[in-house]
């Protein structure tokens, strides 16, 4: 026994832990998610930026199906009344999941924020205005206000022209009809969101005001000023990368090579594709247990959601955990889809992981430097959590065919966090 002791003492640098025969690793999204995919601003071009009757504003985004498009800005000539969608927002497809193009006028609305008396619209409002006695509720305006003053429709003030640009991305144009009429007004600049969709709901469907609720983010200053910072700021705050992390495939292997993918291949048509793009590893798995050089494949699913959910609202983020059985020379390869894409996917690099290069001298085991973000190259790419042919955003991918390739960031959609403040994978 004492020699043993000391064979293992021997075995160890100075400083350095013993490394374990029998780890277990674990895999965990940190991402500290966000709920809104994309948001911005919009404004007039002149000075001051407002959009005068007879002008226009117009803005891209990108949307998958079940989105919502999202914007408000003041009915200038007024005390506190701004123009909005009904909650949650524009419809962007139809149910077959084509685009809705055209005039979508009709889903805009006139809203009174509740925090000012209501004078006769026009020019001639003083602003503020009067404060109200008791703050009220958020409340729609049709017709007319609390006050008698009468109001047209929001469709015949304001006209809504959606185009589809293809590839998921749309242009709204915000026209001001309101010269001429009995409700003529300039509008202020203005803010709009798109929420994420998980499971078929939209994580923050009334990102800028609820119907019946007292307003709040800075919308007053819309409402009552035409200032578009306070909320605009709040939206941003809010808007981010949202993702789930698919089962996680788990590779011992013995060699040189990683035994599924190589960056400047093309996909080998082993089931990488199916995890890349649907979060299926199944299909990998049972390929990669025939390879004479792989010793174990492990497929690690999160208690009752499957997946790997980011951190939301505070609560921990999704993990799972397997002990594996190592010998001297054995590498560990990991992969897992970023959920909310085409073919994106997670991935050890390099020469993977061995025991040796992942015990650091204090004994961490944290390889998730290891880790990095690839591009299958069998699906063409979209925004990530807007793309209507993202699988899990219920589409159907579009295929392509170039060589795996490392995911840039910033990239041509958006910039993600460090991998490390998505995925974190360690080993004790």
């Amino acid at each position: 026994m004492l020699l043993s002791v000391a064979l293992l003492a021997g075995s160890c640098k100075k400083g350095e832990s013993p490394i374990p025969k029998s780890p277990s690793i674990t895999v965990e999204n940190v991402l500290e998610s966000k709920l809104l995919v994309q948001s911005g601003s919009f404004k007039g071009t002149g000075t001051p930026p407002v959009i005068l009757p007879g002008q226009s504003v117009s803005f891209s985004f990108s949307a998958a199906k079940n989105q919502r498009l999202t914007f408000a800005t003041m009915y200038g000539w007024s005390n506190d009344l701004f123009f909005a969608p009904a909650n949650p927002g524009i419809k962007l497809y139809n149910d077959d999941g084509s685009p809705i193009t055209g005039d979508v006028s009709s889903q805009i609305k006139l809203w009174d924020n509740g925090t000012r008396i209501n004078q006769a619209p026009g020019m001639n409002v003083i602003h503020p205005g009067t404060a109200e006695t008791t703050i009220k509720n958020v409340k729609e305006v049709s017709g007319s206000d609390d006050f008698g003053n009468t109001y047209l429709p929001a469709s015949q003030l304001m006209k809504l022209s959606l185009a589809y640009n293809g590839n998921s991305m749309f242009t709204i144009t915000i026209m001001n009809n309101s010269g001429g009429t009995a409700n003529e007004t300039p509008f202020s600049p203005g803010v709009w969101a798109i929420s994420y969709v998980a499971g078929g709901n939209l994580l923050m469907p009334e990102p800028i005001y609820s119907d019946a609720k007292l307003s709040a983010n800075g919308l007053t200053n819309i409402a009552e000023m035409g200032n578009n910072t306070a909320l605009g700021d709040y939206l941003t705050s809010n808007t981010g990368i949202f993702t789930p992390l698919s089962p996680v495939l788990v590779v011992v292997y013995k060699g040189n090579e990683n035994p599924f993918y190589k960056t400047g291949e093309n996909d080998r048509g082993e089931g990488l594709k199916d995890l890349a793009q649907k979060g299926n590893a199944d299909i990998l798995a049972a390929a990669l247990r025939n390879k004479p050089t792989v010793k174990a494949v492990y497929v690690l699913k999160a208690p009752s959601t499957t997946v790997l959910l980011p951190r939301i609202n505070g609560a921990a983020g999704g993990k799972v955990s397997q002990q594996l059985q190592i010998n001297p020379g054995d590498k560990i390869a990991i992969a897992t889809m970023y959920g909310f894409s085409n073919d994106w996917f997670f991935a050890t690099t390099g020469d993977d992981i061995n025991l040796n290069s992942a015990y650091s001298k204090n004994g961490s085991g944290d390889v998730s430097a290891n880790i990095g973000l690839f591009d299958n190259g069998t699906a063409i790419n979209q925004f990530p959590g807007a793309g209507i042919t993202q699988f899990n955003l219920a589409g159907t991918p579009l295929s392509e065919s170039k060589p795996i390739q490392a995911v840039p960031n910033p990239n041509g959609f958006t910039t993600l966090p460090a991998i490390s403040n998505i995925i974190k994978v360690t080993l004790q």
